[in-house]
């Protein structure tokens, strides 16, 4: 194994043995190869493109895809293999549509093993994808973009949930997937394509936030109760938020509480969010603490898009995954239908008493602080 897909690796070097996150060796393989079966894709959606022959929905797979391969997002083999043979499937189509392409890259003509151990042989052999050169500079900065396009379909693909897409954060992102291998680019070249991730992102960012404000309404500052409340309880961590308001819907009425968790805790400062009584407040700190909170829990938990570490025994019947989120031997919910995490939830204790620890804000978002900007210019000027 060596892994080195993320900022955290041990010792800044890589994975050798297990993931720092818990990843196992073959998941590692595998994403290494999902990240090779989608660079071959794109090479295809690049020449679509240039034909105008492209849909969206290509570029959404490939989001996923590269999102998928983020630190604690998805632990389980069967899911990349899935993956891995779909992104095949979807190359072949555009082949099939469009012609061949000219390329010097293996990936474009890539064909994945029949089984699981074959994959991860293949995962193995191929590695991390960048390309041949002896100039670690260059190697350095392909790196950086392949870190930076990760982050970037995380936001495309949160914003694309709420309605929100733009071809251009795709274009860039097939661009530089097959740029990856293109020894004919210098430092220069591969300092600009890095600089332009950054400016794409910004762009990947907008459309989030227009398609968080335009569903949610703007955040406005709001307290938050931390710790629990008697009843049943059901704790959503991640990052989306349409989960969370497609949760609130489904337990509305039935004498369950609702907490977020982690990351999740400025959904509090969304009205069309805290208009749900049953949004009860915040458990838990952050998300490298689950495995010793969530112990202690008494509801059912689910995961929208990352942050997952690999559940101990002691509440893995507990835990449930949805979207992008996977573990081998965890229940996953699709479709946005969160009977099963309900059903759990009813069955469980929940908490016998209120047991609130404290309080925080949430909600400072820049309607919230450019709203009162005037007031707090006036006032530093009048010396207030």
């Amino acid at each position: 194994m060596f892994c080195n897909q993320c900022e955290q690796t041990a010792k800044g070097g890589g994975c050798t043995k297990i993931g720092v996150c818990g990843k196992q060796p073959e998941v590692a393989a595998l994403q290494d190869l999902l990240t090779y079966a989608i660079r071959g894709l794109a090479h295809y959606n690049v020449a679509a493109r240039a034909k105008g022959t492209a849909d969206l929905s290509t570029g959404q797979f490939i989001s996923k895809s590269l999102f998928s391969t983020l630190t604690n997002v998805n632990f389980d083999p069967d899911f990349f293999v899935a993956q891995i043979n779909e992104a095949v499937s979807l190359r072949k189509a555009l082949q099939s549509k469009n012609g061949d392409v000219t390329s010097n890259d293996p990936a474009a003509s890539f064909e994945p093993a029949t089984d699981l151990d074959g994959l991860v042989a293949q995962g193995e052999e191929i590695g991390l994808p960048i390309g041949n050169n002896d100039n670690d500079d260059i190697t350095s900065t392909k790196e950086i973009t392949l870190y930076g396009l990760r982050g970037l379909a995380a936001y495309a693909d949160h914003a694309a949930i709420l309605g929100q897409e733009d071809d251009a954060v795709y274009a860039y992102i097939d661009k530089a997937l097959v740029s990856i291998t293109d020894d004919s680019l210098g430092l220069n070249e591969w300092v600009g394509l890095t600089l332009e991730c950054g400016s794409v992102n910004i762009r990947a960012m907008e459309l989030l936030d227009a398609g968080n404000t335009g569903t949610f309404g703007h955040p406005e500052p709001a307290e938050v109760a931390l710790g629990g409340r008697a009843g049943k309880s059901i704790l959503i961590t991640g990052h989306d938020l349409k989960d969370l308001k497609d949760l609130l819907e489904q337990t509305e009425g039935k004498g369950v509480n609702v907490y977020t968790h982690g990351e999740m805790l400025p959904a509090h400062g969304y009205p069309e969010l805290r208009k749900y009584s049953h949004l009860v407040g915040h458990y838990g700190t952050a998300w490298q603490n689950q495995k010793n909170e969530f112990k202690a829990f008494p509801g059912a938990v689910l995961f929208t898009t990352n942050c997952l570490m690999p559940p101990e025994d002691s509440y893995a019947a507990n835990i449930f995954t949805t979207g992008l989120v996977g573990f081998a031997g965890i229940k996953h919910v699709a479709n946005g239908d969160f009977g099963p995490v309900i059903d759990r939830a009813l069955a469980l204790d929940g908490f016998a008493a209120d047991d609130i620890t404290g309080k925080t804000m949430t909600g400072f978002a820049r309607n919230a602080v450019l709203g009162v900007a005037d007031k707090i210019i006036a006032g530093v000027k009048g010396g207030a």
